[in-house]
């Protein structure tokens, strides 16, 4: 088993179990991107995203990349994508230029759905390959987050064969054959279970669960399929792993937020729709959240950046010493065109907060 360097900054961590803070931890999902001008130069190096992403060596590249340019970041996270797990089932991912992910082989029949099956987590070492290379060369300078897609969003790509407007495809399948849905959800579930505690034994200390279109389901709709299939994958991995924490985040899902809270999750994530006061006053002191900056305030002006910044903070009612159960984040994922130096407002804006 590989021995890594003692933690050196477990702000996030102490975050994430609702432990007083010095300073309230800060990430950015997809911090490490597009935005970049580094990460374009390492993406044309290994010649795909996918040949980025299957390097280890290249994926701690990237992976790191943010975290020398903000120093201000308190956690790192896996260079990967959701779709590696679908990908190692057999359908065939690849990334078009401009075009988003595509399956060659996506579930549209019967005999497609009840052929599919968990894959053998050899074809993902890659992956977990470089969870511990990340980690060996993180040092110990901050956390390392594993993560996963939610059963219900691996199936909205898988059914779908790639991104999608309307989902029409898979919620015909879902209102005209449950039962097909179901065994995708399960297989899911039993795949991203295993494929996270994987994660945990390469390395990672910490775990989020993208439920990214979840919130395009109805209510009842999205209890019983996304949330159910959710709340198993947790309780798989608080059983095997307890100590790891876990967040969870539908986009979208700001109404099921007590929902999300009761599935045994140590945080929810919250998008730019919710008011993370009212969040606090819904879930009390169950659940760490996180969030939930739009990712299009980064195109605005400093002074917007951190009035926004700093407006969010006070709504949770973060004070200086005392940011327990709160991790600042965008409400999705940094936008491709984003200037890079936005992004050090708004970290800078993040440490300089102090509550009135």
């Amino acid at each position: 088993m590989t021995t890594f360097a003692p933690l050196k900054n477990d702000t996030y961590l102490r975050a994430l179990r609702r432990q007083t803070t010095s300073h309230t931890p800060a990430w950015l999902m997809r911090q490490a991107g597009r935005y970049l001008p580094e990460y374009l130069a390492t993406r044309s190096r290994a010649g795909s995203f996918m040949g980025l992403a299957t390097n280890p060596e290249l994926a701690c590249e990237v992976t790191l990349q943010p975290l020398d340019r903000y120093p201000q970041l308190d956690a790192a996270i896996l260079f990967s994508d959701i779709l590696t797990v679908p990908d190692a089932m057999g359908l065939g991912l690849s990334f078009a230029q401009g075009e988003g992910p595509k399956f060659a082989k996506p579930l549209r029949t019967e005999a497609d759905v009840m052929a599919l099956q968990a894959p053998d987590m050899n074809a993902l070492k890659y992956v977990f390959d470089a969870v511990t290379t990340i980690r060996t060369a993180l040092a110990g300078r901050v956390p390392l987050i594993g993560f996963s897609g939610s059963p219900w969003t691996l199936a909205c790509y898988m059914v779908e064969g790639g991104g999608s407007d309307d989902f029409r495809t898979i919620k015909t399948m879902l209102y005209s054959r449950p039962d097909l849905i179901n065994h995708i959800i399960v297989v899911n579930a039993a795949a991203v279970s295993e494929y996270l505690l994987e994660q945990v034994k390469a390395g990672a200390q910490a775990l989020m669960i993208f439920d990214t279109w979840g919130g395009v389901l109805p209510d009842g709709v999205y209890q019983r399929v996304s949330l159910a299939s959710m709340a198993k994958v947790v309780a798989k991995l608080k059983a095997a792993a307890p100590d790891v924490p876990v967040t969870v985040f539908t986009k979208g899902g700001g109404i099921w937020l007590q929902d999300l809270a009761s599935i045994g999750a140590d945080c929810v994530g919250v998008d730019w729709t919710v008011n993370l006061g009212k969040a606090r006053a819904l879930v009390g002191e169950t659940v760490a959240l996180q969030g939930n900056i739009d990712p299009f305030i980064l195109m605005g002006s400093d002074a917007e950046i951190t009035r926004q910044t700093h407006a969010a903070m006070a709504s949770f009612g973060a004070a200086q010493g005392n940011q327990a159960g709160y991790v600042f984040n965008l409400g999705h994922g940094i936008n491709q065109f984003t200037p890079p130096a936005a992004v050090q407002t708004l970290l800078a804006a993040v440490k300089s907060y102090h509550s009135s």
